[in-house]
């Protein structure tokens, strides 16, 4: 018996080489790569509800060695910018990790900061969807 699962992506998911599924209620990024599950890792998103933003995103700016403007230089270590001033980026509060703890941000331990980083620049930001739901 073959058991089919239908996941009801958002317009754009479909098409992309890299989608970044963030799910709040679960703190995990789900990353898929040409339609594949490769990874799924612990996250920190916003404290409070609604700090980070629920929808779709498409990243458009990298950077490697980021520090915040907004919270006194924070190292922001390969920031993947979707929204505004909010990023996927690596963080040394890797005990946190599993649990609400940005003010919005997605933080991710920084070896995996730095695969998906890696990931978003070879395969390109126009390839590449960030999907955050509740």
């Amino acid at each position: 018996m073959a058991i089919c699962l239908i996941i009801a992506l958002p317009a754009g998911a479909a098409q992309a080489q890299v989608l970044a599924h963030i799910k709040l209620s679960e703190q995990r990024l789900h990353l898929y790569v040409d339609g594949e599950k490769k990874h799924v890792w612990k996250i920190s998103a916003g404290k409070r509800p609604g700090w980070t933003h629920t929808g779709t995103f498409r990243p458009y700016h990298l950077s490697r060695h980021h520090r915040s403007s907004l919270f006194r230089g924070a190292p922001m270590p390969y920031a993947v910018f979707y929204d505004s001033h909010w990023a996927i980026h690596g963080t040394n509060a890797v005990k946190r990790l599993g649990r609400p703890a940005s003010h919005g941000c997605v933080r991710l331990h920084p070896k995996n900061a730095a695969i998906f980083f890696n990931l978003v620049a070879s395969r390109g930001k126009q390839n590449t969807v960030v999907w955050i739901e509740k």
